[in-house]
């Protein structure tokens, strides 16, 4: 959907979502949020995170709103108790950026707010081959670039073409996960390191333990490469799992019971990653499918997430209205 016409969807959803005989049919019990990067200068990162104005727009709206933010933990036990006296939202973070402390954790402490942060063993050791970031860099220190892979060539010389560009690709790589392992040629030619780029982006092993003890915070996995299990063969799968499980258990020292899936699409995780993760000992995971939480009844092991990038986008999705426009 054009980027133009999808906002004015969200603005008079969102607008819609807010009477109040609407608000009342459709309200949900909890939602939870997905964050990746909170960012001081969005345009200078190819709008890749979330502003810090929107950040702090959401804490406001939610709480203004009456949602108490709240664990993890704390939401799905009060769904599980039946607790209708307030809505409560969950706080997630994907991948464990460094802004996630630096922007974003003096903000949550200023609103006494939990968070979930997950994280996979290759961003903390230096060796996720993170082709976003790869492909962030080379956007933004050319102004002409060659994708061979795509067999496409971009000119882009101001930051909304390179902004263009950059989503162009990214959502080429979307529609075939084991794309991202191509543009490691391109990386290479470009001298482009993903690891000194994982070495800026992401918090380091002793960052994360000291995290890890923050009152506000809790761990939880998300696989050890980052790679889209539903691309692997089971046991490929399952160690991904495990071995991201085992690595953050024994670096923290705390049991790790929860997990998000890499991507989170369906086409990215399925049943037979739900079965795997129940297997491995996770107690809950989440996707990237939009959605709220209702009852009780909801599937631990693949629980929607309201993601969104504009003040509209996000009223509109946790009104509801945007799930009633767009079911089929």
């Amino acid at each position: 959907m054009n980027q133009i016409l999808r906002n004015c969807l969200y603005y008079g959803a969102s607008r819609v979502g807010e009477l109040p005989f609407l608000r009342s049919r459709l309200a949900a019990r909890a939602a939870i949020i997905l964050f990746h990067e909170i960012q001081r200068d969005c345009q200078s990162e190819l709008m890749t995170g979330t502003a810090v104005s929107l950040f702090e727009y959401s804490l406001d709206w939610l709480q203004r709103g009456g949602w108490s933010i709240v664990s993890l933990d704390e939401c799905l036990e009060k769904l599980a108790r039946n607790d209708r006296s307030r809505r409560y939202a969950v706080l997630t973070f994907d991948d464990g950026y460094r802004d996630n402390v630096s922007v974003a954790l003096p903000i949550l402490e200023r609103h006494n707010a939990p968070f979930m942060m997950y994280v996979p063993t290759g961003a903390p050791t230096r060796t996720m081959q993170t082709w976003w970031l790869g492909l962030r860099k080379l956007f933004l220190s050319r102004d002409k670039v060659a994708i061979d892979a795509l067999g496409r060539q971009f000119h882009c010389s101001d930051i909304r073409s390179k902004t263009s560009a950059l989503t162009e690709v990214t959502r080429w790589v979307h529609q075939d996960y084991r794309r991202g392992a191509m543009l490691a040629p391109t990386f290479k030619q470009n001298g482009i390191s993903l690891a000194a780029l994982n070495d800026e982006y992401f918090l380091d092993e002793r960052e994360l333990g000291i995290l890890a003890r923050h009152p506000l915070a809790s761990i939880g996995g998300h696989t050890a490469s980052h790679a889209a299990l539903a691309t692997l063969d089971e046991p490929s799968a399952r160690a991904e799992l495990a071995d991201n499980r085992g690595y953050l258990e024994n670096l923290l020292q705390f049991p790790v019971r929860h997990v998000a899936y890499p991507y989170g699409g369906f086409r990215a995780c399925g049943p037979r990653e739900e079965r795997l993760v129940t297997e491995v000992g996770f107690q809950t995971a989440v996707t990237t499918r939009q959605g709220r939480l209702h009852d009780h009844t909801v599937n631990h092991f693949a629980l929607p997430r309201i993601g969104f990038s504009s003040r509209s986008g996000f009223t509109a999705r946790m009104s509801g209205i945007i799930e009633v426009v767009q079911a089929p």
